[in-house]
């Protein structure tokens, strides 16, 4: 008489279920995300002002110009949607989103709001190459002389804050900033005294303290450090924003 359990059942271990085949129901994945690429081009193409504000982004023009389909021009207009820097009106489609001074303000009260926070946990989290990371990207400030360009200056201003952010080591606050950084960034294309004789010494000098309360762990001096260099910020934007910022 045979000892083999009947099939489904084991011999006092447990019961395995049957292999399934979902090879139909999964494909290979890709290696590449194109809609996130097609994201990072349209979003670069209105830093650059190449897409006005109010401008219509026809996804099919789109997705002629990058040679791709028109899916993943749509996703990437969500993206962008959820950035802030594309809005859809009913009949008309997407567009280029016009910021207001509405928008400026609420952007910078949100600023205000977490970025005391996020520098308070990089001064618990950050570890030495992450100080490290901060302190070169300080020192690149050196070349920013009279020739940059706002564009310029908006990338190596951010490239700080986004060190600060990974090295708060917080993953839900990151995600946030990635999608308020855009915003950001329009708004720091305002500024005016991009260019002057001090502004890389600005860069340096408000960078470097809060780098160096980051550093010493000082979490409450972290926290103020931060709320000084946002209201700062919003000052030196709101001068420059003027009438195009007007709601």
């Amino acid at each position: 008489m045979s000892t083999k359990p009947p099939h489904g059942e084991s011999d006092g271990g447990p019961s395995r279920p049957p292999e399934k085949d979902v090879s139909a129901l999964l494909t290979p994945a890709s290696p590449t995300l194109l809609s996130d690429t097609v994201a990072n081009r349209l979003r670069d193409t209105i830093f650059q002002g190449y897409f006005a504000p109010g401008e219509r982004l026809r996804e099919e023009s789109l997705a002629d110009a990058l040679n791709v389909s028109r899916g993943p021009i749509r996703d990437a207009l969500l993206q962008l949607e959820r950035e802030g820097l594309v809005v859809r009106r009913r009949n008309r489609g997407a567009m280029v989103a016009r910021l207001s001074r509405t928008d400026l303000d609420e952007v910078y009260s949100l600023r205000i709001a977490i970025e005391p926070f996020v520098c308070a946990w990089a001064a618990r989290n950050a570890t030495e190459a992450d100080w490290a990371e901060m302190q070169a990207t300080i020192d690149t400030y050196t070349e920013l002389d009279e020739s940059v360009t706002v564009h310029e200056a908006a990338d190596a201003d951010l490239r700080f804050h986004d060190v600060v952010y990974r090295a708060s080591r917080h993953k839900r606050v990151l995600r946030l900033w990635q999608d308020l950084r855009p915003q950001v960034y329009i708004f720091m294309l305002a500024r005016t005294y991009v260019g002057e004789p001090e502004f890389p010494a600005i860069m340096i000098r408000n960078h470097g303290k809060l780098l160096s309360a980051i550093r010493d762990g000082d979490e409450e001096l972290a926290q103020r450090v931060a709320v000084d260099h946002v209201q700062t910020s919003y000052r030196r934007v709101i001068a420059g924003y003027g009438e195009a910022a007007e709601s």
